[in-house]
């Protein structure tokens, strides 16, 4: 490839908050961007805001539809979830081989994101690289799998970037606590629920600044080792509770009251919602402080991407419609300081 080439990359899970988040930081890079879908018609409508990405049918778990997408392509980010977490632990393994037989047969870097599910409620505060992985959940342990087949299959010569992160939220990301339990989309501000101890610290990731960080990455490729880890900081809260103060400051409801997630229903409603047994399964995250280390990463890329708190919870609370379009622009404005 030469310089004035385009680069290429595909996205496994383009619909979901992350996968849509690196499509466009890396449409801004210049590069050129397909996506993987089962129903094309339905993304190209849903997904106007995406642009210029190309949709391609085919399904994750068929690793022949994953290679010919992939076929030029320097980048796949494997963003892929089965929705809702249905059957997540027979399906997640399966989709992760179609990419990583993708990326063998075309030779691009193979992106996963990565979370904080893989340690332990004793491993922290603080969390590193090369912090041993003691999975306590299913889901924890089903994720280490993930990052241990990458591993091998650098071997092989499939090259790899994991990024860990905090828990997700931003103006795309459906699927979040933000969006989830936080706030109701669709409706004003009246209260926010919590969901941990609020003086316990708590590590989030506003999506496009995470995206921002992989496409810097992914401009500096060559420069990483062939299975490459490295840790998003993103807004750690020493009072984890002062995500939910940000979003009643930025929803102009500074009285609205603070709830505790209702935590004794969760055992009642888990049988009939995979969704919610995958929430028991987590809660620890919230009830103890795990900080991610991100000195390797800006070792690599430079400061990391950072927008202000009050101006992610803007955007982000405006695209689920919680508070007025006006509110919403006035994120767009100069930020004092």
């Amino acid at each position: 490839m030469t310089a004035n080439e385009t680069k290429i990359a595909l996205i496994i899970g383009a619909t979901g908050g992350i996968g849509s988040a690196v499509a466009s930081a890396l449409m801004a890079r210049g590069w050129r961007v397909r996506a993987l879908t089962r129903d094309g018609a339905r993304a190209r409508r849903d997904f106007a805001r995406l642009g210029a990405v190309e949709w391609i049918e085919g399904d994750a778990m068929h690793a022949g539809a994953v290679v010919a997408a992939a076929a030029g392509a320097q980048l796949i980010l494997h963003g892929a979830n089965p929705p809702g977490y249905r059957n997540w632990r027979d399906l997640v393994l399966p989709m992760l081989e179609s990419s990583i037989a993708a990326a063998r047969a075309s030779g691009a870097r193979l992106v996963l994101p990565g979370t904080i599910y893989n340690f332990a409620p004793q491993d922290g505060p603080l969390l590193d690289e090369r912090t041993p992985q003691r999975p306590t959940t299913r889901k924890g342990r089903i994720r280490v799998a993930m990052e241990q087949r990458l591993a091998q299959a650098a071997a092989s010569g499939v090259r790899s970037l994991v990024i860990r992160a905090g828990d997700f939220f931003g103006p795309f990301a459906p699927s979040s606590w933000f969006a989830g339990a936080m706030v109701r989309p669709g409706q004003p501000v009246r209260f926010v629920i919590y969901p941990g101890r609020r003086a316990v610290g708590h590590a989030f990731a506003y999506l496009p600044d995470l995206a921002e960080a992989i496409a810097r990455l992914a401009a500096i490729e060559t420069r990483l080792a062939p299975f490459e880890v490295v840790h998003f900081a993103g807004h750690w809260l020493e009072r984890g509770v002062a995500m939910a103060e940000a979003i009643r400051r930025v929803a102009g409801a500074p009285s609205a009251p603070i709830l505790p997630f209702p935590a004794a229903l969760l055992p009642l409603a888990a049988p009939f919602s995979t969704t919610l047994r995958e929430m028991i399964e987590l809660r620890y995250l919230w009830h103890v402080p795990l900080r991610l280390d991100n000195r390797k990463l800006e070792t690599l890329i430079g400061a990391e991407p950072h927008t202000p708190l009050d101006e992610a919870v803007r955007e982000s609370l405006g695209r689920l419609g919680c508070i007025s379009s006006q509110l919403s622009a006035d994120s767009c404005q100069p930020q004092a300081g």
